[in-house]
């Protein structure tokens, strides 16, 4: 059965450990969790030297699929949590999403 009610992916990518703040945040904030996956930053800010060597620090990236009347709110939560609006710290952006599809326990019964 596939979801019509529409929702957003928030998709968080944030310095390697905090990807924990994100989750706490969004929870408070109406989501129902989300999923941790484990990257690599390549930005111009991202690379750090070591010995002459380029080193690639590693990044958290948090995927949070909230029903969109809510995903203002948990943005703006996690911006706060995770500290965003501040340099080096991580980005979020919202990604629309038209159907989803495995999330049967927050769909409506049908009378």
């Amino acid at each position: 059965m596939e979801n019509k009610i529409p929702h957003d992916l928030i998709v968080t990518i944030v310095n390697k450990g905090d990807a924990e703040k994100v989750v706490d945040a969004s929870k408070k904030a109406g989501a129902e969790g989300g999923t941790i996956i484990l990257g690599r930053g390549t930005g111009i800010h991202e690379q750090t030297r070591l010995f002459g060597i380029v080193i690639e620090p590693q990044k958290d990236i948090v995927l949070t699929l909230v029903k969109r009347k809510i995903s203002d709110q948990v943005l703006e939560a996690i911006v706060a949590r995770a500290e965003l609006n501040k340099p080096g710290r991580g980005i979020a952006y919202v990604i629309p999403v038209e159907r989803v599809a495995g999330i049967t326990h927050l769909i409506p019964e049908e009378e």
